[in-house]
C-alpha cells in the first residue's frame, strides 16, 4: 500500500485558472491530500500553495462560474454542490435561493414570487442549516427556516451546500448544510470595484388599482470595492446594496382557518367527522345531491369562499464591511460585520362569501376524501357579502459581527479562532402593527353558487328580489383584526479549530465550539369579529365605496371571464376607511379608538380602554450547544487512488423555555356540565430538556479512471426541533367538563429528529468543464415529531367541585353520581354562602383539597421512524468553443411519509417532499452573455392542517422560465435585461382532491434592465 497525493494535470491548470475569481471559489491548503471546500471556522482562504501561483487567465462568466463550481464538487470530500459568482459582485440570480435551486435536490418556497425558504432533498426548511461564513445564523421568522430573500446576491462569492456531514460542520441540517461565503479582500490581491444600477419593471403590479399601486419601474443599487496594501498585509473590502420592487398579485381561495370541514356520515367513537352534514339517501333534499359520498367516505363542505388583490412594496438594503490584517505570512486577522434590513408593506382588498354549509344542490367528485363540484345555498333572510382591506408592514432586520484569527503555526499545523455575535429581528413596522384587516360588508346576499369544477373557482352571488346590482349605500364596517408580531433571535458562537498535517499528507482535523441561540416570538392581537352596533352605513359616504370587478385581475384564469362569476365588489382605502370607523366607535361610547389596536407591549399589561378581545403570547426558548470534533483524512494508492476521511462529532444541548399565559388559578362549575376555567393575571411557565449525541462520518472516494470518481459517504445528522414545539406554554380550553379539560402545550424535553445516511453516486468528468454525475441517498430517520394527546394534571392549584367536598355530600344525601343537576342543587341547597358556593350566582368554585383537574393534553412528541430514498443525476456540457453550453439535473426522491386523503384524524406525512428538475441553456462568446433557465417541482404536500383540523395541503407542480441577456460593451461596461416567470405561470394549492381548492394565485412576469460597471 502505499500514499499519495492524485492531482491531475488538467486539474492543476483549471484551479490555477480559477484561483484569479474574484471572490475564490474554494481555500486550498498547501499540499493536500484531497482539496476540500471548508467551513467550521474557515472564515478566511487558507494560503496559497506557492507552486500554482502563476500568471493566469481570468475566467469568468457563465461558463467560469459553471466550471468553478465542477471543480468544487469533483475536488470536494463527500457529496458537495455549488453556485460560484461569474464576477466581482455578479451572482448568477439576483436571488440566492433562485440560484440553489439549480442545484439537484434543491427545491424552493416562493414568496410573493421570489425565492425565499429552500428544501433539499425532501427535507423542509425547517432541517436545512444555513451559515455565512461559517458561522451559523439566526432567523427572523419564528422557526428555523433561513429567509434567503433578506441577502442580496451582490456581495456573495460562492454558496456551497454539503449534502454529505462531517464532522467539522455545525448539526442542524438533515437535508444538506448551506455555507454562504462572501469575499474577502486578501483572497484578492490589488484594487478591484464594481457598481450595477438596474430598473425593475414587475408587470404585476400594473393592473393594480390606483390605491395600491406602487412605482412602474423601481431601482436596484448596488456596489462592491475591495482593495489591499502594496505589501499585502491590509484588506479592506466594502458592498451594498439597496432595492426597491413593487409588486402585485391576486389570488382565489377558501381561507385556511376557514377553509374546508371534513365529515363522515358513520358516527365514529373519537367524534371526528360530525356526523352527516348532507342528507342521508332517502332523506328530503337527498334528491338535489349529485354523486353523493358513500356512507363512509370522507368529505369536505368548504366555510367560505374570496378573492383578494394585493400589493406589495418591498424596500431591502444590505452591506458589509471587512477588514484583515496579515501581519505575516503565517497570521491573518478578519473583522467583518454584515448588516440586512428588509421591509415588506402589503396592501389588499378583497371579498368573500360565508357558507353555512346546509346546500340546497350540489354535486360531489367521486371517492373517499371528496368535495364539491357545484355547490349551492339559498338562505331565509338576506346575509352578508363582505367586502374587506388589509394593511401590513413589517421590518426584518439582520446585524452580524465576526471576528476571525488564522495562524499557521507551522508548515504542518494551522489553528483558527473564530467567534460572532449575530441577532435577527422582525417587527411591525406600521402603526397600525404588523397585520391589520377591516371587514366591511353590504348584506344583500339572498343566496350563493360555488362552481370548484374547473382551475378557478366561479362565485356566483344571489342577490334578493328586486336588487340588480350591489349597493354602496347599505357598506359599514363590521369587524376588525389588528396584530402585532415580534420574533428576535440571537447567537453568541465561539468557535476553535486546528488542522495537522503529517509528514504523509495525512491530515488530523480537530475543533470545539460553544453556541448559544436565544429565540423569541410575541404577539398581541385584538379581534372584533362584530362591532356591537357601533357603526352603520351612514357613518360611511358612498363615494368611499369604489366599484370594481375582480375578474380584471384573474387574466391567466378562463374561469374569471366566465359570465357566471359575480366579480363585481367594493374596494376601498384601509387608512380612510379605518379613520371613519374610529370616529364612529366614539360616537358610539366604545371609548378610545386604541381599543381595537393591538398594542406594542408584549408583557400582557393592560392599556387604555377595554381589553375583552386582547389576546397576548411571549414564547422564549435557548438553546445552548457544546460540540468537539475530530477527524482524519488520507489518500491511498490500493492499486487505484483512494481518499478517506472519517471523523466523529460529539454535541450536547441544553434546552430553557418559558412562555407568557394566562394563569389559571380555580374551577367555577357554572352549568350542569360547564365547569369554566378561572383566570387571574398572566405568569411565565418554565420547562426545560437536554440531549447528547455521538455523530460519526465517513467518506470513501475512489478514482477509477483520471476522469471518473466514485463516492460513498455515511453519516448521522441531527435536526432540531421547531422553536414553536419547544415552547413552554400551556393552553387551556376555555370549558372544562366533570371529568376535565382538553389543550395543548409544547414540549422543551423534545429530541431532535436524528437521520443515519448512506450516499453513493459516480461522476465522469469526460471533457473540458463537462460531466455527468448519478448518485443515490438512503436517510434512516427516527425521532419525528407528531401530536400525541394524554391526561395531565399541570397545574396542582386548580381545584375542581367533581368529586370534592360539596360534590360527595351531594352523593352521600343521595343522588346518583352521574346526576349532575341534582349534585349543583344539593349543594346550594346545603352549603350556600360557603367557600366557593353563591347559590344566587350560580356558581360553584373548586377548594383547596379537592381533587386537581386532569386536562387531556396535545403535547408534540418524538413518536415515529422512517426512511427516506432518493436518485440525483447532473450533466454539464460545454459544446467546445462554440460558447453554447447545457447543464440539467433531475432529482427523484420518495418516502412512505405519505398523507392518506381518505382518513380523518392527525396523521404524520414528510412535507416538501416531491420530484423537481433543472435545465440551464446557455450561449457566451464574443461579449455577449445569455442564458434560458427552466426549474420544475412536482407536486408536493406543504402543510398538515388548514386551521380547522388535520387536513393536508398540496401545492400543484410548477414550472418557471427565467432568461438573461447581457453584452459586454467594453471591458469593464456591460448591459444587461433579465426576465423572471416570462411565461406567466400560476400557481395553485388543493386539499384531499384537486377539485379541493385552497388557493390559485397569479403574480405575473417581471424584467430587470441594469448596467454594470467594473473599475
Amino acid at each position: 500500500m502505499k500514499q499519495v497525493q492524485f492531482v491531475p494535470k488538467k486539474r492543476v491548470l483549471a484551479s490555477a485558472m480559477m484561483v484569479a475569481l474574484a471572490g475564490p471559489a474554494f481555500a486550498q491548503d498547501a499540499n493536500p491530500p484531497t482539496s476540500s471546500t471548508q467551513v467550521g471556522t474557515g472564515a478566511t482562504a487558507s494560503t496559497q500553495d506557492p507552486a500554482t501561483t502563476l500568471d493566469t487567465v481570468q475566467v469568468t462568466g457563465i461558463r467560469g462560474s459553471l466550471t468553478s463550481s465542477m471543480n468544487l464538487k469533483r475536488d470536494a470530500q463527500g457529496v458537495v454542490d455549488g453556485i460560484v459568482a461569474e464576477d466581482i459582485g455578479k451572482f448568477p440570480d439576483s436571488n440566492l435561493a433562485e440560484s440553489l435551486q439549480r442545484i439537484s435536490g434543491v427545491s424552493i418556497d416562493r414568496s410573493n414570487g421570489e425565492g425565499s425558504r429552500v428544501t433539499v432533498r425532501g427535507m423542509g426548511p425547517d432541517f436545512n442549516l444555513v451559515l455565512l461564513n461559517g458561522r451559523q445564523m439566526p432567523t427572523s421568522t419564528g422557526s428555523r427556516a433561513f429567509e434567503f430573500s433578506d441577502l442580496a446576491s451582490e456581495s456573495i462569492s460562492e454558496v456551497d451546500v454539503f449534502k454529505t456531514s462531517r464532522a467539522d460542520i455545525p448539526t442542524g441540517g438533515i437535508g444538506a448544510t448551506i455555507n454562504i461565503r462572501t469575499a474577502r479582500p486578501l483572497d484578492n490581491p490589488g484594487t478591484h470595484a464594481s457598481a450595477a444600477a438596474k430598473g425593475v419593471w414587475d408587470t404585476s403590479d400594473d393592473d393594480l388599482p390606483s390605491r395600491l399601486k406602487g412605482s412602474s419601474v423601481t431601482p436596484e443599487l448596488s456596489g462592491i470595492f475591495s482593495t489591499t496594501s502594496k505589501d499585502g498585509q491590509f484588506g479592506l473590502g466594502i458592498s451594498g446594496s439597496y432595492q426597491e420592487r413593487d409588486s402585485g398579485s391576486a389570488s382565489a381561495f377558501v381561507a385556511p382557518g376557514n377553509g374546508w370541514r371534513p365529515f363522515v356520515d358513520t358516527p365514529r367513537a373519537d367524534g371526528l367527522g360530525g356526523g352527516s352534514a348532507l342528507p342521508l339517501p332517502g332523506q328530503p333534499g337527498s334528491e338535489n345531491i349529485t354523486n353523493r359520498p358513500g356512507p363512509n367516505d370522507v368529505y369536505s363542505m368548504p366555510q367560505s369562499l374570496g378573492y383578494s388583490v394585493n400589493s406589495v412594496e418591498r424596500k431591502r438594503t444590505n452591506g458589509q464591511a471587512v477588514l484583515q490584517w496579515r501581519p505575516i505570512d503565517e497570521l491573518t486577522a478578519t473583522l467583518d460585520y454584515t448588516y440586512s434590513e428588509n421591509k415588506i408593506h402589503t396592501r389588499r382588498n378583497d371579498m368573500s362569501v360565508w357558507f353555512n354549509m346546509t346546500p340546497n344542490e350540489s354535486s360531489w367528485t367521486s371517492g373517499s376524501g371528496s368535495s364539491p363540484l357545484y355547490y349551492e345555498e339559498l338562505y331565509n333572510g338576506n346575509s352578508d357579502f363582505a367586502n374587506g382591506a388589509g394593511d401590513s408592514a413589517v421590518k426584518h432586520e439582520n446585524k452580524s459581527l465576526g471576528f476571525n484569527v488564522e495562524w499557521k503555526v507551522s508548515d504542518q499545523l494551522t489553528l483558527t479562532m473564530d467567534y460572532h455575535d449575530s441577532s435577527a429581528t422582525s417587527k411591525p413596522d406600521s402603526p397600525y402593527g404588523s397585520s391589520n384587516t377591516l371587514s366591511a360588508a353590504g348584506f344583500f346576499r339572498a343566496g350563493n353558487i360555488a362552481d370548484f369544477s374547473g382551475d378557478f373557482p366561479i362565485l356566483t352571488l344571489i342577490l334578493p328580489n328586486g336588487m340588480t346590482a350591489i349597493d354602496p349605500s347599505q357598506m359599514l364596517v363590521t369587524g376588525s383584526v389588528f396584530s402585532n408580531n415580534y420574533n428576535r433571535a440571537e447567537i453568541q458562537q465561539w468557535q476553535g479549530s486546528g488542522e495537522f498535517v503529517f509528514e504523509n499528507y495525512s491530515k488530523l482535523n480537530f475543533g470545539v465550539a460553544s453556541t448559544t441561540y436565544n429565540n423569541r416570538s410575541a404577539f398581541t392581537n385584538v379581534q372584533l369579529d362584530t362591532w356591537g352596533g357601533a357603526t352603520s352605513a351612514a357613518d360611511y359616504p358612498d363615494e368611499v365605496w369604489q366599484l370594481e370587478h375582480m375578474g380584471d385581475y384573474f387574466d391567466q384564469f378562463g374561469g374569471a371571464s366566465s359570465p357566471a362569476f359575480t366579480d363585481d365588489f367594493f374596494g376601498f382605502d384601509f387608512a380612510t376607511v379605518r379613520q371613519l370607523a374610529a370616529d364612529a366607535w366614539v360616537r358610539a361610547g366604545k371609548g378610545s379608538a386604541e381599543d381595537y389596536l393591538a398594542s406594542y407591549d408584549y408583557t400582557g399589561q393592560p392599556v387604555p380602554g377595554s381589553t375583552a378581545n386582547r389576546t397576548v403570547g411571549d414564547s422564549r426558548v435557548q438553546e445552548k450547544s457544546r460540540s468537539a470534533y475530530l477527524s482524519w483524512s488520507n489518500t491511498f494508492d490500493w492499486g487505484l487512488p483512494v481518499s478517506v476521511a472519517a471523523g466523529i462529532r460529539y454535541e450536547e444541548t441544553k434546552v430553557q423555555a418559558q412562555s407568557l399565559q394566562p394563569a389559571p388559578v380555580g374551577i367555577n362549575w357554572a352549568g350542569a356540565n360547564e365547569f369554566n376555567i378561572i383566570y387571574s393575571g398572566s405568569e411565565f411557565r418554565r420547562d426545560d430538556g437536554e440531549y447528547k449525541y455521538w455523530l460519526p462520518n465517513l467518506d470513501i472516494g475512489v478514482d477509477l479512471t483520471s476522469s471518473v470518481k466514485l463516492r460513498a459517504s455515511y453519516s448521522e445528522t441531527l435536526g432540531r426541533p421547531n422553536w414553536g414545539d419547544l415552547n413552554a406554554a400551556t393552553s387551556l380550553g376555555g370549558v372544562a367538563r366533570f371529568d376535565g379539560g382538553s389543550g395543548s402545550s409544547g414540549n422543551p424535553a423534545l429530541k431532535p429528529l436524528e437521520s443515519s445516511n448512506i450516499d453513493l453516486s459516480v461522476e465522469w468528468y469526460y471533457a473540458d468543464a463537462s460531466y455527468m454525475s448519478l448518485g443515490y441517498f438512503h436517510k434512516k430517520i427516527d425521532n419525528f415529531i407528531a401530536a400525541q394527546s394524554s391526561m395531565q394534571t399541570p397545574y396542582d392549584n386548580v381545584h375542581t367541585p367533581a368529586g370534592g367536598a360539596y360534590w360527595n355530600a351531594a352523593i352521600a344525601g343521595g343522588c346518583a353520581s352521574t346526576d349532575r343537576p341534582c349534585i349543583r342543587d344539593f349543594i346550594f341547597a346545603n352549603f350556600d354562602g360557603q367557600p366557593g358556593v353563591n347559590a344566587a350566582a350560580g356558581t360553584i368554585v373548586g377548594q383547596p383539597g379537592d381533587p386537581v383537574i386532569p386536562f387531556n393534553l396535545s403535547q408534540p412528541v418524538n413518536n415515529r421512524s422512517d426512511k427516506l430514498d432518493g436518485w440525483e443525476f447532473n450533466i454539464q456540457h460545454m459544446f467546445g468553443e462554440s460558447g453554447f453550453g447545457l447543464a440539467a439535473n433531475y432529482t427523484w426522491v420518495d418516502s412512505g411519509l405519505t398523507y392518506n386523503n381518505g382518513a380523518l384524524g392527525t396523521q404524520f406525512a414528510l412535507t416538501g417532499l416531491s420530484d423537481s428538475a433543472n435545465f440551464v441553456a446557455f450561449y457566451e462568446k464574443y461579449g455577449w452573455s445569455i442564458r434560458a433557465a427552466y426549474n420544475w417541482r412536482d407536486e408536493f404536500l406543504n402543510a398538515l392542517g388548514d386551521g380547522k383540523g388535520s387536513n393536508p395541503l398540496y401545492t400543484e407542480a410548477y414550472g418557471q422560465l427565467d432568461m438573461n441577456i447581457s453584452y459586454d460593451v467594453t471591458e469593464n461596461l456591460t448591459l444587461s435585461v433579465e426576465g423572471i416567470n416570462i411565461t406567466n405561470e400560476t400557481t395553485r394549492v388543493h386539499g384531499r382532491n384537486s377539485k379541493q381548492l385552497y388557493s390559485v394565485d397569479q403574480l405575473g412576469p417581471r424584467y430587470m434592465f441594469g448596467l454594470r460597471y467594473k473599475f
